[in-house]
Order: structure tokens, then sequence, then C-alpha cells
């Protein structure tokens, strides 16, 4: 099974609450009490996704966090390489350092890389619109 951790899945829904926030800057409390998701998690996911540039943050007395591009460009593979890094099925697709110990000898390695490219465009082809819009769309 291919299971993302709940972080990033409290990710999505603090970007969520983000993106029907006008644009104005929000804080980690204000998120917290909307999504009611406690307060240091959400910190947490606002500070991955900040280091991610997927939203940029704003130190100070009035600062925040707020989206770092419109919601239909922030895609999901973003969110994810954000919260958990590069999207690798395997850890024997090109690019990746940290093979098994068998990778020398193995047929199969290199061979995932278009099943773990499909995935990252699928995932690229998801945008957080398309994410709020089916929440919507089922409450």
């Amino acid at each position: 099974m291919i299971k993302l951790s709940k972080l990033t899945d409290y990710a999505v829904v603090v970007l969520a609450e983000m993106a029907q926030g006008d644009a104005c800057l929000q804080t980690a409390t204000g998120i917290s009490g909307k999504t009611k998701l406690p307060e240091p998690t959400v910190a947490k996911v606002l500070k991955l996704l900040a280091k991610g540039g997927v939203i940029s943050s704003c130190r100070g007395v009035n600062g925040g966090y707020q989206l770092s591009c419109p919601p239909d460009s922030i895609t999901m593979a973003s969110v994810i390489t954000a919260l958990e890094g590069p999207v690798l099925l395997t850890s024997c697709v090109e690019g990746n350092d940290d093979c098994c110990s068998h990778s020398a000898n193995c047929s199969m390695k290199g061979k995932w890389n278009p099943v773990n490219d499909a995935m990252t465009r699928a995932l690229e082809n998801v945008t957080l619109t398309q994410m709020i819009s089916s929440q919507r769309g089922t409450s």
C-alpha cells in the first residue's frame, strides 16, 4: 500500500483553509482554530510548506503565512514533495542514491522509472483548487 503521512493530509487541510482566506496573512493559531487541528501540528505543517516554497511567511508582530501562488497553481506533487520529499515508489529509481544492497545484480533496477514518472505526472495534474472543489462536492 502506498500511503501518505497524516502530516501530508493535514497540509492539504491547512492549504484548503488558507485558499479560502482571500490571500491575507494567516497565523498558525487562526488556522488551528478554523481547522480544529492542534496548533503545534499546524505550525509544523506551515514551516514545512514554507520551506518547500508552497507558501510564504512574513515575520513580525503582524506576520503570518500566505499561499505563494494561486490555488490552481499548487499541485499535489509540490505539497507531497514539501512534506515527504520527492515521490519515489521504490528506492532504486533513477536519480536516487538510496538503493538496496542487491542493486548491482537486480534485473529490476531502473524498471520502476516509468511507473514513478506516471505517478509524479498524475500528482502534478491535481491542484489545490481541484481538491477544494472535491471537498465542497462531498459536503
